[in-house]
């Protein structure tokens, strides 16, 4: 690259030595020089490196103090050029020996163009990332060296690919402000894509169709919170929805532009049952075969041969488990990150939201604190990498206690952040579950006609409540609330939609 640099700069020490060139760090001594200048002749030139370029990113500390005393004089609405930083150079011991003023005029005469600007501007940035993937190479050498018993591999890696990816991130363009008219083009072609879908959703569709007319599907960046208390099926609901995002043949376009037939991506982070048990749920709801059956191979053969044909399709799905208990939102993150670049990551699930390991240094005993902390970063999690986060949440025991034991917002467990930073909340809700366990029995005061009346009331509301689910959309940040009703077939764990008799065809 041809050197803008003025004849009156005092050159930089070169890379040659007795031996030959030496390996040093990147850098552009001159590509700095020529940036400063343009800054100190145009003000302008500033604006169009100030998004991304920050004086630590200079190989030269002096040049790096510069462009900060210029940026602190712009932002004051003053003037940065060499006669009103003279005064920094003056009082400066160590800026005075780069040059003094003497070298403040001959940056300010090796002027370049403001679009020239942007461009040095970038080849520093380059280069200051270059450079710190030299010394996280390095670190990442020096600590695999070291033999910590504290520390093992797996955690090294793990911080080295978090290492990797913050460098990654801190070399993309920040996202800045947006025209309205760019995000009203964002709005359009989504609706366009919902349109032309079958489902009419616009974002990943749930499998279930009044479930997907309530909320418009899954949505990208949308934290959704699904709880219940236990025995409600949480778990086979999330499994449904992962199965059913991970099988689905949807129209999507990809990188290049082009649309194409293709699933979601799931990452099912399961840290309640093992890799082994949620693949014998999955297969148990597909089959149609008790999972009991199946782990103590009780099975006909019929059932067998089911299985067998079931366990080849799924072995197609891009469903991935991990099943690491006390998983925390760091090493979560850095798991999704890795599946959205290798598999284009389209649906997160998180099964279920109080067995994750709070933030380090977080204390244990303010767990209320600490599930905040938990619920901000899956949150976060869903908005950086732009997919929906579905995480499993207990509600408290005081749902118990009430007549009406539908679940309300406030039976949220352990911390109100979850309703607040959750974009939809939704619970799952069985009256069949309670009646089950509530059959009456007869009292001293009772008849026989009203225990019987009482007893056939029962049976009624047992009749009607049975293999029925409610799920209970209580907030929703992009539409109405309301609550829609599924099938659910306990023995296999699986939800449907609900066809009640009056819809069904007549002959």
């Amino acid at each position: 690259m041809e050197s803008n640099a003025p004849d009156n700069l005092t050159p930089f020490p070169g890379t040659e030595s007795d031996d030959g060139p030496l390996r040093e760090p990147p850098f552009n001594y001159e590509a700095e020089q020529a940036l400063l200048g343009a800054v100190l002749a145009n003000n302008r030139a500033f604006e169009r490196v100030s998004d991304f370029l920050l004086p630590e990113h200079f190989a030269d500390e002096t040049h790096g103090r510069i462009f900060e005393a210029c940026g602190k004089l712009i932002e004051r609405g003053q003037i940065a050029n060499a006669v009103t930083l003279k005064h920094l150079f003056d009082a400066d011991e160590t800026l005075a020996g780069a040059g003094g003023a003497r070298y403040l005029a001959g940056l300010q005469n090796n002027f370049v163009t403001i679009i020239n600007a942007a461009d040095y501007g970038r080849t520093i940035h380059d280069l200051f990332l270059r450079r710190e993937l030299i010394g996280l190479g390095e670190d990442v050498v020096n600590e695999a060296y070291q033999a910590d018993l504290d520390i093992s591999a797996t955690s090294q890696i793990e911080t080295a690919e978090q290492r990797l990816y913050n460098l990654a991130e801190a070399g993309a363009p920040e996202g800045g402000l947006k025209t309205f008219k760019s995000a009203v083009v964002e709005a359009i072609n989504m609706a366009e894509q919902a349109l032309k879908r079958d489902s009419h959703v616009a974002g990943v569709a749930s499998g279930f169709k009044d479930l997907d007319r309530l909320l418009g599907g899954l949505h990208p960046s949308d934290l959704i919170i699904l709880a219940a208390r236990p025995s409600m099926g949480k778990t086979s609901l999330a499994t449904n929805i992962a199965y059913s995002a991970a099988s689905t043949q949807r129209k999507q376009k990809g990188p290049d532009g082009e649309t194409a037939e293709s699933a979601e991506t799931v990452a099912f982070f399961s840290l309640e049952m093992s890799a082994e048990q949620l693949a014998t749920r999955i297969i148990s709801e597909q089959a149609h075969v008790r999972s009991d059956s199946i782990r103590r191979g009780e099975i006909r053969d019929d059932e067998f041969d089911r299985i067998f044909e079931t366990s080849r399709h799924l072995h197609e799905l891009p469903l991935f488990i991990d099943d690491t208990p006390a998983l925390s939102v760091p090493a979560l993150r850095t798991r999704a990150r890795r599946l959205k670049r290798q598999q284009n990551l389209g649906l997160i699930v998180v099964d279920y939201l109080q067995l994750m390991q709070g933030p380090a240094g977080m204390r244990s005993d303010n767990r209320v604190q600490e599930v905040s902390e938990i619920t901000r970063g899956l949150k976060a999690i869903a908005k950086e990498l732009n997919v929906p986060v579905i995480a499993l949440s207990q509600l408290s025991r005081q749902t118990e206690q009430r007549d009406d034991k539908r679940p309300q917002l406030s039976d949220l467990r352990e911390s109100g952040s979850i309703e607040q930073d959750a974009d939809v909340v939704m619970f799952i809700y069985r009256e069949e579950y309670y009646l089950a366990r509530e059959k009456p029995t007869q009292r001293m005061t009772d008849s026989a006609d009203k225990f019987s009346e009482r007893l056939a009331n029962y049976d009624k509301r047992l009749e009607e409540s049975r293999n029925i689910a409610e799920i209970i959309v209580a907030k929703q940040r992009h539409g109405p609330i309301g609550t829609i009703e599924l099938h659910f077939t306990g023995e296999f764990t699986q939800f449907n939609d609900l066809v009640r008799d009056d819809r069904l065809p007549r002959d």
